[in-house]
C-alpha cells in the first residue's frame, strides 16, 4: 500500500509563488484570511535534512512571506510554525493573528474561545487578499 503525501502535490492549493525548490500557497481558511504556507517541494521531513544553502533559501522565503503578511494584513501578531506532526513534509505556517479572532491568544488549532467572529473585520481582511498575493509575488521578484 502506498501512502500519498498531500504536500507533495505541487498543484494543490492556491499557489502564489512556485520555484524549483519551494512554493507559497494561500490557505483556504475563512476565519484566517492571509494564512499562508511555505512548502519545500521535495519530500523532506526535517530542516536538518536540508543543506545549509537550502535551509537559507527556505527561511528567506518564510521571512519574505511574513513581511508581506505584516505589511498588508497588519496583524496584531504573527504565528510562524513548522509542525508537521500530521504530514511529515517540511512546511511552515504563517498565520496573521488579531486580538478579535476566535482563538486569540491561543493557537488556531486549539478550541475557540468564542464562536462569534467579527464579520466586518473578517471582510476587511478578506478584501486585502489580492494585495497580499501581489506583495508576496513582488517580494520574490526582488
Amino acid at each position: 500500500m502506498s501512502v500519498t503525501c498531500e504536500l507533495c502535490d505541487a498543484n494543490a492549493g492556491d499557489v502564489i509563488v512556485s520555484t524549483d525548490q519551494l512554493r507559497v500557497i494561500l490557505v483556504d481558511d475563512a476565519n484566517y484570511p492571509g494564512f499562508c504556507r511555505v512548502i519545500w517541494n521535495a519530500h523532506v521531513k526535517e530542516m536538518t535534512d536540508l543543506s545549509d544553502s537550502d535551509k537559507n533559501t527556505f527561511m528567506q522565503a518564510v521571512w519574505k512571506v511574513e513581511a508581506a503578511i505584516r505589511a498588508v494584513m497588519q496583524p496584531h501578531k504573527m504565528n510562524v510554525a513548522s509542525l508537521g506532526n500530521m504530514v511529515p513534509h517540511l512546511h511552515w505556517h504563517l498565520i496573521p493573528r488579531y486580538a478579535d479572532d476566535a482563538h486569540f491568544p491561543n493557537p488556531i488549532w486549539a478550541a475557540a474561545r468564542s464562536d462569534e467572529q467579527d464579520q466586518f473585520g473578517l471582510d476587511i481582511r478578506r478584501a486585502r487578499i489580492p494585495q497580499l498575493q501581489q506583495t508576496i509575488i513582488s517580494n520574490f521578484s526582488s
